[in-house]
C-alpha cells in the first residue's frame, strides 16, 4: 500500500523526534551523572576494559545523530546512523545474555530499571522503527533515482547491520583478552556470585580457620593454641577437641593448627617442629624437630609440609618442603621467591597448596605475583593479579640499637588474605580498581578470582562487613566459603559461576597453554 507524501513525511518525522528524544535523554543522563554511568560500563563482561573512553564516546555520539536527524540534509544519514547504534546496543545485550561469563546486575542508561531481556525488546523496537523510516525515507519520489532500487537499499541495511554487530562483537572479543591476561585492575562483579546459607556468632575473636571437609569447618584458636572446634555445615558446634602432643616441652611461641582430614598438623617454626596425627583421635606425634626455622607453614600431603624459611647465608625468605616420612630431608629452592630489594619485606605472602592441581602456590603480599611450584618445588609457572603494582612499595628502616630492620611507615598491601581450591586462586584484595565506588570499599571486602591453570582473572565479588568488622580469614572447599568477621564466621555457597570454573590440572600441562 502506498502512503500519502504527507503522510510519509509525518512518519518519518515522528520517528525522528522519537529517535532524538531518546538521545537527548539518555545522552544527558550519562553525562549529569557521568561517574555513576563509566563505573556500570567498568563492570560490563563486555566493555569493562574500554570503559574510560566508551563513557565519553557514546553520549557524544548520541548527541551528534540528534543533531543529523534534525538537520534535513542529513536526515537519512541520521537515521542509518540511529539505526545502525539501536543494532550495536540490541548486539550488546544479547552477546551479555548469551556468551559472557555473568550477567551484571542491570544494563545502565536511561532504561535502568528494565531487565536484561525487556531492554533488548524495547531496543529492537527502535531497530524496526528506524528501519521503516529508511525505507519510507528512500521510497520518496524524489530521491528513487538516487538510491537506485530495492537492491541497493537492501545492500545499505547489509552493510550497517553486519557493520554494527561487528564492531560489538570485536570490542567484546578484544575486551576478553585484556580483562584476563593485561587488566588495568578493571574489575567484573557479577550478580550474586555467592549466597549466605549460615551464620554463627563464636563469642570469641581469636579463632582461625584450620581446615575443612565436605561435612565439616575445624577452627583453630589463638588463646588455646592447642583446641580444635569443629562445626558441621550449618555451623553448629559438633566437638571441642583438645589436641595431644607426645612432646610437651618444648619452648612454644607460634603454634599453628592445620587440618587436612584424615591428619592434622601441629607447627611451631620458632622451635622448629612439626607434629603429625589424625583427626580420629586428635593425638599427635612429633616428625620433626630441630631442622629449618620457618615462618609459615603448609600440608602438602601426609608426609610433607612445605614452608617458608630463611636462607642461613643471605637472611632472606627461602620456600622450602620439609619431608618427614622415612627419608626425612628438607628441600629448598631460592629461585622460587623473587627478591627486588631486601629478600625479606618484600617477598613477604601466603603460602598455600592444591590438592587439585597438586602444587604449591605463593602469592606476594606487597606486588602483584603469584608462583606455581610443584611437590619438588621445581617452578611450574608464574603469573600476576590485575593491579598494576609490579614492584613492593616498602620504606625499611634499620633499628641500630636493637639490630632490626623494620617499616618506616605503613607498607602498600596488593594482596591481604588468599585460599585455594582446586585451580582457582581468591584473593582478598587490597587495592580499589578503576571504576569502584569509595564507599563500596569501606562496607565491604573484594575478593577477586583467578584460574591458575590460565594464569587469568575469572571475576570478584565482595564480602560484607558485619557490624563495622572486616573479613580477618577465610577458605574454601567444593562449593563452600567460609568466612571469619569477628566473632562470627557465615558459610557462603559459590555459584556456578565459580564452581564450573573448577577443573584438576595435570601438573605436567601446566605450562602447555
Amino acid at each position: 500500500m502506498k502512503l500519502k507524501p504527507q503522510i510519509r513525511n509525518v512518519i518519518i518525522e515522528i520517528i525522528c523526534m522519537l529517535f532524538v528524544l531518546l538521545f537527548v535523554y539518555a545522552a544527558a543522563s550519562k553525562l549529569l551523572d557521568f561517574q555513576h554511568f563509566k563505573i556500570q560500563l567498568g563492570q560490563s563482561p563486555l566493555l569493562s576494559a574500554f570503559a574510560g573512553w566508551l563513557a565519553v564516546l557514546v553520549p557524544l555520539l548520541e548527541l551528534l545523530i540528534c543533531v543529523l536527524l534534525i538537520v534535513p540534509r542529513y536526515k537519512l544519514a541520521g537515521l542509518f546512523s540511529a539505526y545502525g547504534l539501536m543494532v550495536m546496543f540490541t548486539a550488546y545485550i544479547f552477546i551479555i545474555l548469551n556468551y559472557t561469563s555473568f550477567i551484571p546486575c542491570s544494563c545502565g542508561g536511561v532504561l535502568e530499571k528494565l531487565d536484561w531481556k525487556s531492554h533488548m525488546l524495547f531496543n529492537i523496537l527502535f531497530v524496526c522503527l528506524g528501519a521503516a523510516a529508511i525505507v519510507l525515507h528512500e521510497n520518496r519520489p524524489r530521491v528513487k533515482n538516487y538510491y537506485k532500487g530495492s537492491a541497493r537499499l537492501i545492500g545499505q541495511f547489509t552493510i550497517v547491520t553486519v557493520s554494527s554487530i561487528s564492531v560489538v562483537t570485536i570490542l567484546f572479543i578484544l575486551s576478553e583478552n585484556i580483562i584476563h591476561y593485561h587488566n588495568k585492575l578493571t574489575r567484573r562483579f557479577p550478580q550474586s556470585p555467592i549466597q549466605q546459607e549460615a551464620i554463627t556468632d563464636l563469642k570469641f575473636n581469636s579463632f582461625y580457620i584450620a581446615g575443612a571437609d565436605s561435612s565439616a569447618v575445624y577452627l583453630g584458636n589463638l588463646t588455646a593454641p592447642l583446641m580444635v572446634t569443629i562445626l558441621d555445615n550449618k555451623l553448629v558446634q559438633t566437638q571441642q577437641r583438645m589436641i595431644n602432643l607426645n612432646h610437651t616441652d618444648l619452648p612454644f611461641r607460634a603454634v599453628k593448627i592445620s587440618v587436612k582430614p584424615p591428619y592434622f598438623f601441629v607447627t611451631d617454626g620458632t622451635v622448629p617442629c612439626v607434629f603429625k596425627g589424625k583427626t580420629n583421635d586428635w593425638k599427635a606425634k612429633l616428625v620433626y624437630k630441630e631442622g629449618e626455622y620457618f615462618t609459615t607453614a603448609v600440608a602438602v600431603d601426609s608426609s610433607s609440609i612445605a614452608v617458608v624459611t630463611t636462607d642461613k647465608v643471605t637472611g632472606e625468605n627461602v620456600l622450602g618442603v620439609i619431608q618427614t616420612g622415612s627419608g626425612k630431608k628438607t628441600i629448598l629452592n631460592p629461585e622460587i621467591l623473587q627478591k627486588q630489594f631486601d629478600g625479606v619485606f618484600d617477598t613477604d605472602g601466603q603460602l598455600h597448596f592444591s590438592e587439585g592441581m597438586n602444587t604449591i602456590v605463593y602469592l606476594y603480599a606487597y606486588r602483584n605475583e603469584f608462583t606455581i611450584a610443584d611437590k619438588d618445588l621445581r617452578i611450574r609457572g608464574r603469573g600476576n593479579t590485575i593491579d598494576t603494582i609490579s614492584q613492593a612499595k616498602l620504606s625499611i628502616a634499620k633499628d641500630k640499637k636493637h639490630k632490626q630492620r623494620k617499616f618506616s611507615k605503613p607498607p602498600l598491601f596488593v594482596n591481604k588474605r588468599s585460599t585455594v581450591y582446586n585451580n582457582l586462586l581468591f584473593v582478598h584484595s587490597a587495592v580499589p580498581g578503576l571504576y569502584e565506588d569509595d564507599r563500596m570499599w569501606k562496607r565491604t571486602s573484594v575478593i577477586d578470582v583467578y584460574d591458575l591453570s590460565q594464569k587469568s582473572y575469572v571475576l570478584s565479588f565482595t564480602i560484607i562487613h558485619l557490624n563495622d568488622q572486616k573479613m580477618k580469614d577465610f577458605l574454601v572447599y567444593n562449593d563452600q566459603l567460609y568466612v571469619l568477621i569477628g566473632n562470627h564466621i557465615i558459610r557462603y555457597k559459590l555459584d556456578g559461576q565459580i564452581t564450573s570454573k573448577y577443573r584438576k590440572i595435570n601438573i605436567n600441562n601446566l605450562l602447555a597453554k
